[in-house]
């Protein structure tokens, strides 16, 4: 039975992209799998962040390379996947963890509607929703070649219900739900049972983009940071290395009769009623 379940989880020396693999999100993961096994592809804009990544991770005796990317930008992302299938002939699994906000696409407590910047809205939707249609159009042809492959998009618990502030990201991730189900339908229906799209809903870890808005300088939680441990049945923001249990079961044989679903890792935010 060990062996079995051991096999159902066995991710060694598959090929795993990350974009947006710099954050703080896609750090704890790429270690995560890369200790495990996996070859680890991390795709971001901060070239010093990522090589410092990939140097943590080959001292500890595991695979990765980095490469410089925009995900808005479909010939870069194609020169990524080409660079990646000349080093290693195949890719396994796709994270679309790439995305960000911006002021002027929300809106804060003392503006209305009429503040929000319908330019800086649109940048919002297109790095988070284009950003990630374009890297599963590219990434998702030598799956199809393969017949065998895994997307993960992320998502947040904005999209589930519209939370104050956050208007285009909110909107962008309620596309990318949306999203991951239509394409969990059409890789099924088109190329076969051995493609399959999913989604991580993370619930509120402390990232660089939402250090400033959850906590204090001095590590104290701002009055949404508290808003956000209330409506948490656990109490506190998750740790980056909560999403990796999570992110390993959906890239791995564990799951080859999941598609189209949204994983939501919380601490029970979401089911929280009042």
């Amino acid at each position: 039975m060990n062996s079995q379940l051991g096999s159902l989880f066995n991710i060694k020396d598959n090929v795993v992209v990350i974009t947006g693999g710099t954050g703080v999100l896609g750090r704890a993961i790429a270690k995560y799998l890369a200790a495990e096994g996996a070859k680890v592809v991390i795709l971001g804009r901060k070239q010093e962040v990522g090589e410092a990544i990939v140097n943590e991770i080959l001292k500890a005796g595991g695979e990765a390379m980095f490469l410089v990317t925009n995900v808005l930008d479909q010939a870069v992302v194609q020169k990524n996947c080409d660079d990646i299938l000349a080093r290693y002939g195949r890719i396994d699994a796709l994270l679309n963890a790439a995305g960000g906000n911006m002021p002027g696409a929300t809106i804060a407590p003392d503006k209305t509607f009429f503040d929000l910047d319908p330019t800086q809205f649109q940048t919002v939707l297109n790095l988070n929703l284009t950003g990630t249609v374009i890297p599963t159009q590219v990434f998702l042809q030598p799956m199809v070649k393969q017949g065998r492959g895994v997307i993960v998009n992320f998502s947040s618990m904005a999209a589930f219900r519209p939370m104050t502030r956050v208007c285009g990201y909110a909107a962008a991730k309620a596309g990318i739900s949306n999203f991951t189900a239509y394409m969990a339908t059409e890789c099924a229906r088109k190329f076969g049972e051995g493609i399959r799209v999913n989604a991580i809903a993370p619930g509120f870890f402390i990232t660089e983009q939402n250090r400033a808005l959850l906590t204090n300088p001095d590590g104290s939680y701002t009055q949404r940071g508290q808003d956000v441990i209330r409506q948490t049945p656990f109490g506190r923001m998750g740790n980056p290395e909560e999403l990796c249990g999570t992110i390993h079961y959906l890239i791995s044989d564990a799951s080859r009769f999941v598609t189209g679903t949204v994983a939501v890792v919380d601490g029970g935010f979401n089911a929280f009623a009042m």
